[in-house]
């Protein structure tokens, strides 16, 4: 069972004024202001300062200092959330689709933003030699969306002590963005290490295949492991805000150093099992014909003709190859 973290931040969705409105403000206020410079330069040549000095100070300080509130416009697209801080302290999240205005000064968080900055970042090498860094597009904006990890392939031990590879695929998404940015330092590589856990975890607890005994395997209670590894992942990643929609094992196979030994028993299991129904199938037909003999009374076979008879038919029913049957063109006897 996984530990609470303590200090945790519960999300408080921001009611933020619409930002389109805000905007059209702006431009007003800037076009009022380019205006306003007019009159106010007018007012100070006809010897009027004491109100022209004051609208053009007004003016000018507009034009020089307008532009900052434009940084308070968001746009949210839908299945997006934007953590915002004022100064270091959480103020809300937007989570609704639309353009909005919140304080200038806020700040976006997104602990994913580093990791993806680096992971999309690709060199390039020009025709003379240089390198040039190409960089793709991130944002800090939280996808609510549905997302994919689908983990490399790990060596694990199995019930039985048998190891075998197993890779897993998990379906998830953020339920709560306060917890997914500040309670862990990545949320995306903290779903990927507890997922290779929880999958260490709950395979040491099936055997590969159904044994002698029965009961449940990896290969054959899919679906029951599946339940269990979506249940033990949410328990673990509850505390960072992520919600598992499904944990399902994709790659499941032996060990190479011993995969030619069980595909051996596996061989040796299948051709017992053949034998054991061809051998029942054999044994019936048998008795069958001899039934058939007795009750129409074909001929009398004493024990030692019966003995041959079936020693005969097991013989060919049971053998490898077409039988070469001799016959025998004189007396039985």
């Amino acid at each position: 069972m996984s530990k609470k973290i303590t200090g945790e931040i519960e999300e408080k969705e921001l009611n933020a004024p619409n930002g389109l409105a805000s905007a059209f403000l702006f431009v007003i206020l800037y076009i009022a202001a380019v205006v306003g410079i007019i009159p106010a330069g007018m007012n100070l040549d006809s010897g009027a300062p004491t109100f022209g000095a004051p609208l053009l100070v007004i003016c000018i300080l507009w034009l020089c200092v307008g532009w900052i509130p434009f940084m308070g416009i968001k746009v949210i697209r839908p299945n997006e959330a934007l953590v915002l801080t004022l100064f270091g302290k959480y103020t809300g999240t937007l989570k609704k689709e639309g353009i909005f205005f919140v304080n200038p000064f806020s700040s976006a968080v997104n602990p994913a933003y580093a990791a993806e900055m680096a992971s999309q970042m690709n060199v390039h090498t020009s025709a003379d030699g240089k390198a040039e860094v190409k960089t793709a597009s991130v944002s800090k904006k939280l996808s609510l969306k549905a997302m994919t990890l689908n983990n490399k392939k790990q060596k694990i031990n199995d019930k039985d002590g048998n190891p075998v590879e197993v890779s897993i695929v998990v379906i998830w998404k953020i339920a709560n963005t306060a917890k997914a940015v500040f309670n862990v330092d990545n949320y995306q590589e903290y779903i990927s290490i507890q997922a290779d856990s929880t999958l260490r975890d709950v395979a040491s607890l099936y055997p590969y295949d159904v044994g002698n005994d029965g009961g449940k395997s990896l290969r054959g209670s899919s679906a029951e492991v599946a339940e269990n590894l979506k249940a033990e992942l949410q328990n673990r990643v509850a505390d960072a805000g992520l919600e598992v929609i499904e944990a399902r094992i994709t790659h499941l196979a032996y060990a190479p150093e011993i995969a030619a030994a069980m595909l051996q028993r596996q061989q040796a299991a299948a051709i017992i099992e053949a034998r054991q129904k061809i051998v029942d199938g054999a044994v019936g037909m048998v008795e069958m014909a001899l039934e058939r003999i007795t009750e129409n009374n074909v001929c009398d076979l004493d024990d030692e003709r019966k003995a041959q008879m079936v020693s005969n038919l097991l013989v060919v029913l049971c053998g490898n190859k077409d039988a070469q049957p001799i016959v025998n063109s004189g007396s039985i006897y």
